[in-house]
């Protein structure tokens, strides 16, 4: 299964997604502080990276910009409480590859990730 960074300052909510995404057998790392995420991101090979927009050194859409600098190809599900579609749009410019609402389904989480896992494994 997939190798996984969650990056969200409610910790509550990065270890929902974990449980919910290590029962499908995914290896789950769960971060809260930007820079950690980042350090974990540049010495690590990851297949997805889910990012809540609202952080507090950062805006979500700034860490999902120096991800894709250490790893291109690393598709992103971004994650807001305060969903805008300028916001939206910003993320997907940047290269995420899904946005959505929190507090976001179990059924929803499980789909977007197999969704973009999905297209990222399927052949170009």
């Amino acid at each position: 299964m997939a190798r996984i960074l969650v990056l969200d300052d409610v910790a509550d909510s990065a270890l929902m997604i974990k449980r919910i995404l290590a029962k499908q057998g995914h290896e789950v790392q769960v971060f809260s502080d930007e820079d950690e995420a980042l350090r974990f991101a540049a010495d690590h090979d990851l297949e997805l990276a889910i990012l809540d927009v609202k952080l507090p050194k950062l805006d979500g859409t700034e860490v999902l910009a120096e991800l894709k600098k250490l790893r291109p190809g690393l598709p992103a599900i971004m994650l807001t409480g305060f969903p805008t579609k300028n916001a939206a749009q910003q993320a997907m410019r940047l290269g995420a590859a899904a946005y959505c609402a929190k507090p976001i389904e179990k059924k929803d989480l499980e789909e977007t990730v197999a969704a973009v896992l999905g297209k990222a494994s399927a052949p170009g």
